[in-house]
C-alpha cells in the first residue's frame, strides 16, 4: 500500500484507510467476528490508518478496535475523535477544556492504548471558542497522550483560528463525487496551511456503489433512512448520477466504488479517503483503488456528471446539519 503524508506533519498513513464506524452503528446489523477479522485483515494487506469516534455505538467501536489491534500497535495510526454526544433528546456539542481531557481519557483506556496517533474534534462546539478547545489538545500533546491534532467538519475560519493556536494535522469532512462542497474554501484553506484531508463517506455511504436503488434496499434499522438524500424520491434522482458512474467504470473494468475512491485520490496526494466495510471482500475492492490511475479525460467526465451540488438532498437531516460549522 502506498502511503501518504497528511499536510506538511511527519504522519504517513496509508493511500485509503478503514472507517470503523459502520463496524457498531448506524447501518443495521452489526457483526463483531467480521469486522475484527476486517481490520485484521486490513492490516496484512497494509492499511495503517484506523479511523473510529467515542461517539461509534457510545464507545463500542473504540473497544471493538482495541481487541482487533491487540499486538500490532505499531502497524497502527490510530485516529479518533470527541465531542459528539448522543443521548435521548438529540445530543449535543462538547468542546469544553475540561470535557476534552476526560473523553481523551476515557478513549485511551477503552482503546487499551498510551497514546492516540490522531485525536479530532467532532463537531466544532458553538458555544465554546476554538482557541480554548484547540488549547486543551495542545496540553494533550504535551502530556504525551495525543501525538497530533485534527478538526472534523470546521468551516474555513474555524480552520484558520485553531492552526494559529497549535498546528493541525488534519480535517476530516465528508468529499465525495457526490459530495464536493469543501473544494470551494475549505480545501484550499487546509493546503495553504499544511493540513491533510481525510475524506469521509467517499462512497457516498455506500450508494455511490450502486448498491441501492429504492429506500426498500435499507433495513428498517439503517440510519441513512433518516438521511435527505435516501428518500425514495430523492434515490430516484441520485441514481441517474449512480448509473453515469457504472457506464463508465463498467468500460474500465472497475467497480463504481473503485472508481469513486480513484477520483478521490486524483484530487491530490494531500486526501486520504476511509471508506468503511464490515467485510473482507468489499476491503480488498476499495483498497485496490489505490493502484487505479485516471485518466484527465476520465476526471473531467466525472467532474461534469457530479459538479457541485449534482445530488438531491442534504447530506444530513436538519438537526445533524445545524451541527455542521459554516
Amino acid at each position: 500500500m502506498k502511503l501518504r503524508q497528511l499536510g506538511n506533519s511527519g504522519l504517513y498513513v496509508s493511500a485509503i484507510g478503514l472507517g470503523c464506524m459502520g463496524m457498531s452503528t448506524a447501518y443495521g446489523e452489526m457483526d463483531e467476528k467480521g469486522s475484527i477479522e476486517t481490520i485484521r485483515h486490513a492490516l496484512d494487506i497494509g492499511v495503517t490508518l484506523l479511523n473510529t469516534s467515542d461517539a461509534y455505538g457510545n464507545g463500542a467501536n473504540e473497544e471493538l478496535i482495541a481487541k482487533a489491534i491487540e499486538g500490532r500497535r505499531d502497524s497502527v495510526v490510530l485516529a479518533t475523535k470527541f465531542g459528539q454526544i448522543h443521548n435521548p433528546t438529540g445530543g449535543h456539542v462538547d468542546g469544553r477544556p475540561e470535557y476534552v481531557q476526560a473523553a481523551c481519557e476515557a478513549s485511551l483506556k477503552r482503546l487499551r492504548v498510551d497514546t492516540i496517533d490522531l485525536y479530532h474534534q467532532h463537531r466544532v462546539d458553538p458555544d465554546t471558542p476554538i482557541e480554548e478547545t484547540v488549547g486543551a489538545l495542545s496540553r494533550l500533546v504535551e502530556q504525551g497522550k495525543v501525538r497530533h491534532i485534527g478538526l472534523s467538519e470546521a468551516s474555513a475560519r474555524t480552520i484558520r483560528r485553531a492552526h494559529a493556536v497549535h498546528p493541525i494535522t488534519a480535517l476530516e469532512s465528508e468529499y465525495s463525487l457526490w459530495s464536493r462542497e469543501v473544494e470551494a474554501e475549505i480545501l484550499p484553506t487546509c493546503r495553504e496551511l499544511g493540513i491533510g484531508f481525510i475524506a469521509y463517506a467517499p462512497i457516498g455511504r455506500g450508494f455511490l456503489s450502486g448498491a441501492f436503488k429504492s429506500a426498500d434496499d435499507l433495513i428498517d434499522a439503517d440510519r441513512r433512512r433518516d438521511l435527505p438524500r435516501f428518500s425514495d424520491e430523492n434515490i430516484r434522482r441520485n441514481y441517474q448520477l449512480v448509473s453515469a458512474l457504472k457506464d463508465k467504470s463498467d468500460e474500465m473494468r472497475l467497480t463504481p466504488a473503485q472508481l469513486a475512491i480513484a477520483w478521490l485520490l486524483a484530487q491530490g496526494d494531500d486526501i486520504v479517503p476511509i471508506p468503511g466495510t464490515q467485510r473482507v471482500a468489499y476491503l480488498e475492492e476499495n483498497v485496490g483503488a489505490a493502484e487505479i490511475v485516471l485518466d484527465p479525460g476520465t476526471i473531467e467526465h466525472l467532474n461534469t456528471v457530479f459538479q457541485v451540488g449534482a445530488a438531491s438532498g442534504e447530506r444530513y437531516n436538519q438537526a445533524q446539519m445545524l451541527r455542521i460549522d459554516f
